[in-house]
């Protein structure tokens, strides 16, 4: 049975969830030090490493986001690239742990993505441009192709990068 352990369960975690469950997570948990129907708050993912080999950072802040993905790897997680069904990713892009692709994203070729970044739904990313880590494409955004985009820069809804 595959599981995962979302910490963060807001609106971003919530988005992770339902792409997880579209690529095949059966069972799926959430740490968070808000929310009732989370199974443990944030940074107690430590006590769940027996039940769930992988976890993915759902939070949408950038700096929060980076550290928390650098604890779980070293805590011994496996933190996944989730791609939903309906965005198309180039088989010549690579992409880094931790990342998520929402539906309808286009990832074309050539292209890097870094760890933990965040393609929103609808975003494009164009060949041989590259996305920092733990940055944030927003939703309909455009990296034009040979774009680079720093690492933590958040590109609002609908914003274009040009090289």
């Amino acid at each position: 049975m595959k599981r995962l352990l979302i910490i963060g369960a807001g609106g971003h975690g919530k988005v992770v969830a339902e792409v997880a469950e579209d690529v095949g997570y059966e069972e799926i948990a959430f740490l968070d030090d808000k929310s009732s129907k989370a199974i443990g708050k944030i940074f107690e993912f430590e006590k769940f490493k027996d039940k769930y080999s992988e976890a993915f950072v759902g939070i949408g802040n950038n700096k929060l986001r980076s550290k928390l993905i650098q604890r779980l790897q070293k805590c011994g997680y496996t933190v996944p690239v989730l791609i939903h069904p309906s965005a198309f990713v180039s088989r010549s892009s690579i992409i880094g742990a931790g990342t998520i692709i929402e539906p309808k994203a286009i990832i074309n070729s050539n292209s890097y993505i870094a760890e933990g970044v965040i393609i929103s739904i609808g975003a494009i990313v164009d060949h041989n441009a590259e996305v920092g880590k733990y940055s944030h494409i927003n939703a309909g955004a455009i990296v034009k192709a040979g774009a680079k985009i720093e690492r933590f820069r958040k590109l609002e809804a609908g914003e274009e990068v040009v090289p």
